[in-house]
């Protein structure tokens, strides 16, 4: 009797692995693009020059540059965990501020605080570095609110080799269970 290796699963499994086997790839070159790009907002913390806070989108091209918010109006102020300048976990307040003629929300972290308190503040200019959100961290901070850490580009997650490990074993584990199946079906044929 002759043995036969069944084509359809066969060509279904193996579609299967190196559709999974160029995931991989493509979670490689996705690496690639994050570690260059956390790396030129590494160069954008040290430029001093200021920009438009961005209004409308992530802005992302903004992050970690210093930028000005004018807050005309607060529409709330509210904690959130937050870390101090020296390391401290506290609570970082947070303003939603209304800027310019549209009023639009701009998220706004005051300063650092171990208190649940909301502070005295009514408003107006703050300096401060973009983080991911878009958000402004208060650098100085406003009132009698202390430093928040500056965000940090070394913070924002790049996890893509791992997912390019995954879809590699999750490729190796479906060939392997796959022969393990084919080899015990020809055995079964054989006897």
């Amino acid at each position: 009797m002759m043995k036969r290796i069944p084509v359809i699963p066969t060509v279904i499994v193996v579609a299967a692995a190196l559709t999974m086997i160029g995931l991989g790839i493509w979670q490689l070159g996705r690496a690639e693009e994050k570690a260059d790009l956390i790396a030129a907002y590494s160069d954008a913390t040290a430029m001093a020059d200021t920009v438009d806070f961005p209004l409308a989108g992530p802005g992302e091209a903004l992050w970690f540059r210093r930028s000005t918010v004018e807050c005309g109006s607060i529409a709330t102020i509210e904690p959130v965990a937050g870390t101090a300048a020296n390391g401290q976990k506290g609570w970082a307040q947070r303003a939603t501020c209304r800027v310019g003629p549209s009023s639009t929300p701009v998220l706004v972290d005051l300063g650092f605080t171990r208190v649940l308190s909301t502070p005295e503040w009514s408003g107006g200019r703050v300096e401060g570095v973009i983080a991911p959100g878009p958000r402004l961290v208060a650098d100085p901070p406003v009132g009698d609110l202390t430093p928040l850490a500056k965000p940090d580009p070394g913070d924002l997650p790049n996890n893509h080799l791992a997912y390019a490990g995954q879809w590699f074993f999750f490729a190796l584990t479906a060939l392997i269970i796959y022969a393990l199946a084919v080899r015990a079906r020809m055995k079964r044929r054989s006897r």
